[in-house]
């Protein structure tokens, strides 16, 4: 199930979930990560293969991943990049409520992480469309004793999804510090791999996640920035979002998609991590061929 490299106990452990179809902004996301520690990074990409009706998933490449594994060892040696099929894992306990909904399977992969063993005890889950802007240490080392997981507000949900009207308690999944050691005791993802099966849901995985979550821990927006730029923003979110003028509507701009991100949404911030991701992507073609 696990192709791994040999990984050191020190060091920040990053979880990223999808299919095929996450690889540009895995590669992104990486690098923006890369910009700013200095300690050696142990990514895990948890994949896997599936057929859902005439929809075929098909899971993030080994190419990739070892591409990605010698070039986050430029940076430091004691960096891994570590692939994780678990195809097996979610076709033993299939979110079947959910899986013809708008949302793709794979979303809900990170709910299995408390079934790979192989998974550190701390570990700091990412979306594909985040891309991290300032130090994040203090965010990662931040005391999780007791705590199942640590997370921003969801920019819309916090005033519709709320189970206490005094208190803003929905957070995104976007960005979740994971306390596997105890999730694992509490059973929490296994609780909510039977809600996501029995039930369907809007959001299946960050809905059952607020539902059943006995302790998580707020942190502020500045660590899952979901709507605009801030000079404090350590991770940004690139999520749909609401726009007033001329019109209402919805707003969907991925970091990969690069020009949109210039002319839609203005921002420049990450130019030069497009930049490098446009050698690397050119590169990784070049080792392909």
């Amino acid at each position: 199930m696990m192709e791994h490299n040999n990984q050191p106990e020190n060091g920040v452990n990053i979880l990223y979930c999808g299919d095929r179809n996450i690889e540009d902004g895995l590669i992104l996301s990486v690098l923006s990560l890369l910009r700013h520690t200095a300690e050696p990074l142990h990514i895990f990409v948890m994949t896997m293969e599936l057929t859902v009706g005439e929809r075929q998933i098909l899971p993030v490449t080994q190419g990739t991943v070892q591409y990605l594994d010698s070039y986050v060892k430029r940076q430091n040696r004691s960096s891994t990049v570590t692939r994780i099929d678990a195809t097996n894992l979610f076709q033993a306990e299939p979110p079947t409520a959910n899986l013809e909904t708008r949302f793709t399977p794979c979303c809900m992969l990170r709910l299995f992480a408390d079934e790979v063993p192989e998974l550190p005890e701390r570990i700091l889950y990412l979306d594909n469309d985040v891309l991290c802007r300032r130090d994040y240490s203090t965010f990662y080392h931040q005391d999780m004793d007791g705590c199942e997981l640590a997370g921003a507000p969801d920019y819309y949900g916090r005033w519709f999804f709320r189970r206490n009207l005094l208190h803003m308690d929905y957070v995104n999944s976007g960005v979740l510090l994971l306390n596997l050691g105890r999730i694992r005791e509490t059973g929490l993802f296994a609780q909510c791999r039977a809600m996501c099966r029995d039930r369907r849901m809007f959001m299946p995985d960050q809905s059952a996640i607020n539902k059943l979550a006995q302790s998580k821990k707020q942190c502020g927006r500045a660590y899952n920035e979901q709507r605009k730029l801030h000079q404090d923003t350590v991770f940004q979110h690139f999520t749909t979002s609401f726009r007033f003028f001329p019109w209402l509507h919805t707003l969907t701009v991925k970091p990969w998609q690069i020009q949109q991100v210039h002319e839609k949404l203005k921002l420049h911030e990450y130019d030069d991590i497009f930049q490098e991701y446009t050698d690397v992507t050119t590169a990784m073609k070049g080792c392909s061929q």
